[in-house]
Protein backbone atom coordinates (compact mmCIF):
# COMPACT_ATOMS: atom_id res chain seq x y z
CA UNK A 1 0.00 0.00 0.00
CA UNK A 2 1.30 3.58 -0.52
CA UNK A 3 0.03 6.86 0.13
CA UNK A 4 0.21 10.51 -0.39
CA UNK A 5 -0.49 13.49 2.15
CA UNK A 6 -3.04 16.03 0.65
CA UNK A 7 -4.36 19.15 3.07
CA UNK A 8 -7.57 20.11 0.72
CA UNK A 9 -10.67 22.29 1.02
CA UNK A 10 -13.42 20.92 2.47
CA UNK A 11 -15.16 21.93 -0.40
CA UNK A 12 -16.43 18.85 -2.04
CA UNK A 13 -16.05 20.01 -5.53
CA UNK A 14 -12.12 19.55 -5.41
CA UNK A 15 -12.12 16.16 -3.45
CA UNK A 16 -12.18 13.66 -6.10
CA UNK A 17 -10.20 15.73 -8.87
CA UNK A 18 -7.58 16.49 -6.33
CA UNK A 19 -7.14 12.39 -5.26
CA UNK A 20 -7.69 10.97 -8.74
CA UNK A 21 -4.77 13.41 -9.49
CA UNK A 22 -2.58 12.30 -6.63
CA UNK A 23 -3.12 9.00 -7.25
CA UNK A 24 -2.23 9.13 -11.15
CA UNK A 25 1.02 11.35 -10.77
CA UNK A 26 2.37 9.88 -7.69
CA UNK A 27 1.26 6.15 -8.17
CA UNK A 28 -0.25 5.85 -4.85
CA UNK A 29 -3.19 3.64 -3.84
CA UNK A 30 -4.45 6.25 -1.09
CA UNK A 31 -4.55 9.70 -0.67
CA UNK A 32 -4.80 10.72 2.98
CA UNK A 33 -7.01 13.68 3.21
CA UNK A 34 -6.73 16.44 5.70
CA UNK A 35 -9.40 19.50 4.72
CA UNK A 36 -10.59 22.79 5.85
CA UNK A 37 -12.16 25.42 4.51
CA UNK A 38 -9.01 27.51 2.75
CA UNK A 39 -6.22 25.47 4.68
CA UNK A 40 -3.68 27.30 2.36
CA UNK A 41 -4.89 30.82 4.14
CA UNK A 42 -4.53 28.72 7.02
CA UNK A 43 -1.03 27.40 6.74
CA UNK A 44 0.24 31.06 4.39
CA UNK A 45 -1.12 32.75 7.58
CA UNK A 46 -0.99 31.23 10.76
CA UNK A 47 -3.29 33.26 12.80
CA UNK A 48 -4.47 30.59 14.47
CA UNK A 49 -2.37 27.95 16.00
CA UNK A 50 -4.29 25.38 17.36
CA UNK A 51 -5.79 24.63 13.94
CA UNK A 52 -1.93 25.21 12.37
CA UNK A 53 -0.80 22.28 14.84
CA UNK A 54 -3.92 20.13 14.47
CA UNK A 55 -3.32 20.15 10.48
CA UNK A 56 0.49 19.22 11.60
CA UNK A 57 -0.49 16.60 13.63
CA UNK A 58 -3.01 15.04 11.16
CA UNK A 59 0.32 15.14 8.58
CA UNK A 60 2.46 13.93 10.91
CA UNK A 61 0.17 10.70 11.34
CA UNK A 62 0.35 10.10 7.70
CA UNK A 63 3.46 10.66 7.40
CA UNK A 64 4.91 8.34 9.88
CA UNK A 65 1.87 5.75 9.97
CA UNK A 66 1.04 5.61 6.41
CA UNK A 67 4.73 6.32 4.63
CA UNK A 68 3.19 8.90 2.85
CA UNK A 69 5.15 9.78 -0.50
CA UNK A 70 5.00 13.66 0.02
CA UNK A 71 2.27 16.33 0.60
CA UNK A 72 0.03 18.63 -1.52
CA UNK A 73 -1.51 22.04 -0.23
CA UNK A 74 -4.41 23.44 -2.48
CA UNK A 75 -5.75 26.44 -3.21
CA UNK A 76 -9.19 26.75 -5.37
CA UNK A 77 -11.46 28.85 -7.85
CA UNK A 78 -15.02 29.63 -5.81
CA UNK A 79 -13.23 28.84 -2.25
CA UNK A 80 -16.28 30.02 0.12
CA UNK A 81 -13.61 29.88 2.86
CA UNK A 82 -11.27 31.67 1.14
CA UNK A 83 -12.85 34.03 -0.79
CA UNK A 84 -9.63 36.40 -2.66
CA UNK A 85 -8.33 36.24 -5.68
CA UNK A 86 -6.09 33.58 -8.05
CA UNK A 87 -3.12 35.55 -7.43
CA UNK A 88 -4.19 35.85 -3.48
CA UNK A 89 -4.26 31.99 -3.58
CA UNK A 90 -0.82 31.47 -5.14
CA UNK A 91 0.74 33.75 -2.98
CA UNK A 92 -0.74 31.71 0.08
CA UNK A 93 0.21 28.15 -1.34
CA UNK A 94 4.06 29.55 -1.56
CA UNK A 95 3.88 30.57 1.85
CA UNK A 96 1.76 27.35 2.84
CA UNK A 97 4.42 25.30 1.27
CA UNK A 98 7.60 27.11 3.17
CA UNK A 99 5.74 26.23 5.90
CA UNK A 100 5.23 22.97 5.61
CA UNK A 101 8.68 22.61 4.25
CA UNK A 102 10.43 23.54 7.37
CA UNK A 103 7.96 20.97 9.40
CA UNK A 104 8.16 18.06 7.71
CA UNK A 105 11.76 18.41 5.93
CA UNK A 106 12.12 15.02 4.81
CA UNK A 107 8.91 15.45 2.46
CA UNK A 108 8.11 16.80 -0.91
CA UNK A 109 5.33 19.49 -1.14
CA UNK A 110 3.72 20.36 -3.99
CA UNK A 111 1.08 23.09 -4.70
CA UNK A 112 -1.62 22.09 -6.27
CA UNK A 113 -4.47 24.53 -8.09
CA UNK A 114 -8.17 23.86 -9.18
CA UNK A 115 -9.54 25.99 -11.30
CA UNK A 116 -12.83 26.75 -12.42
CA UNK A 117 -13.32 23.87 -14.58
CA UNK A 118 -12.12 21.30 -11.37
CA UNK A 119 -9.22 20.61 -13.12
CA UNK A 120 -6.06 20.24 -11.01
CA UNK A 121 -2.81 22.28 -11.87
CA UNK A 122 0.46 21.71 -10.82
CA UNK A 123 2.10 24.97 -9.41
CA UNK A 124 5.88 25.39 -9.17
Amino acid sequence: MSFFTVVNCMDGRVQLPVINYLMKRFNVDYVDSITEPGPNRILALQDDPELVQSIIRRIKISLERHKSKGIAIVGHYDCAGNPVTEKEHVEQLKKAKIFLEKHFQDSCVEMLWVDENWQVHQLT
